[in-house]
């Protein structure tokens, strides 16, 4: 295993921060290279945990001779991110001084431009020299494993429409619960880069990517950081990547058998207004049209206090809120659904 930092230098002086990479070499040219990173939402952690455990696994795999394509990990990919304690809280997700999300405004490029990506970087804020540095590693590789988390979640994936369904064998690897099939219409790091493979011949939009993959994994939700999660996890990418012929081991068969839905028919259950929340139902379930899902106390100890929320069709609980203050409007569940949702939905990311 060969080790090496990326430097970014911060935006004031005597700031800069590093950024570990860890690289496997194959031993065959033709096989698929593979790029995996972890915790771009710097407080979303069992990607990381999952990198801990395969890394081990790929040094015994390295020992035995039995890797065949690059493969390049980076288990911590924003140490701006882990750096933002706010009040004794630490704040993974936004960018505090942009106010940017740091999974939002990766540049949209052919692959053909990929070394633009980090000319002039001293010029660039060093949000945008990390998001460039990480983009620039994940184009030199064939498949994109994106590690995330939600709140509380299901094990599921967000998965671009030009993958499937060639990618069932990752979300079988990884077992699974659920897949939301994305439109690759949003600037997000795993849609940026399949923007990148697509549109690589210049006015031309590729509809499907064989032997191609950029996709965002969520791994449950933030708390689900345990040793025999992690490593459960880590089998899972393990089979996956012997299975596409990344290393050399013999992998049994198996089959998706969750629900594969395009973003339309993912129900986004907000609040109609401020409230402390009551759940009825907990992810995993699978609810009927008009199931009561949450009480809202918006007036604690009036009357007329409390206001229901229902399912407003059929489907699966995949994610939930784990916070019991919602502000109105603030999501509380998706919910993956046989049929369209009637909301209106812009094209791109379910949420900022």
């Amino acid at each position: 295993m060969e080790t090496s930092e990326i430097i970014l230098s911060g935006d004031t002086a005597g700031i800069e921060w590093r950024l570990p990479v860890l690289r496997f070499k194959g031993s065959d040219p033709k096989a698929p290279k593979v790029y995996i990173q972890a915790a771009l939402h710097a407080n979303e952690l069992p990607g990381t945990a999952l990198a801990h455990f395969l890394c081990e696994q790929l040094r015994q795999c390295e020992s035995a001779g039995l890797i065949r394509g690059d493969i390049t990990v980076v288990p911590q990919a924003n140490p701006i991110g882990t750096a933002q304690s706010h009040f004794g809280e630490l704040q993974g997700r936004f960018d505090l001084a942009s106010r940017t999300n740091f999974n939002r405004e990766f540049p949209l490029i052919s692959a053909k431009d990929r070394d633009t990506l980090i000319d002039n970087l001293d010029h660039r804020t060093a949000v945008d020299k990390l998001k460039r540095q990480l983009m620039h590693m994940a184009l030199g590789a064939d498949l994109v494993i994106d590690l995330h988390c939600d709140d509380e979640a299901l094990q599921y994936a967000y998965i671009d429409d030009a993958f499937w369904p060639e990618a069932q064998d990752l979300a079988a690897a990884f077992d699974m619960e659920a897949v939301f099939l994305s439109d690759g219409e949003s600037s997000a790091f795993e849609e940026a880069v399949g923007h990148a493979w697509k549109y690589e011949e210049a006015g031309e939009k590729k509809a499907q990517l064989p032997g191609k993959l950029s996709v965002t994994v969520e791994l449950r939700g933030r708390r689900d950081v345990y040793p025999e999660m992690a490593a459960k996890d880590a089998d899972g990418l393990f089979r996956f990547l012997a299975g596409r012929g990344v290393i050399d081991s013999a992998v049994p068969a198996a089959s998706f058998t969750g629900p594969a839905v395009p973003l339309d028919n993912v129900e986004m259950i907000r609040a109609p207004d401020a409230g402390t929340i009551l759940f009825h139902r907990n992810i995993g379930e699978t609810i009927a049209e008009g199931e009561l899902l949450a009480t809202l106390i918006t007036r604690p100890g009036a009357i007329d206090g409390s206001v229901e929320v229902r399912a407003p069709q059929a489907g699966l609980i995949v994610t939930r809120t784990s916070e019991r203050f919602v502000r109105r409007r603030g999501d509380l569940m998706k919910i993956a659904c046989e049929n369209p949702s009637r909301a209106a939905r812009k094209a791109g990311t379910l949420e900022d």
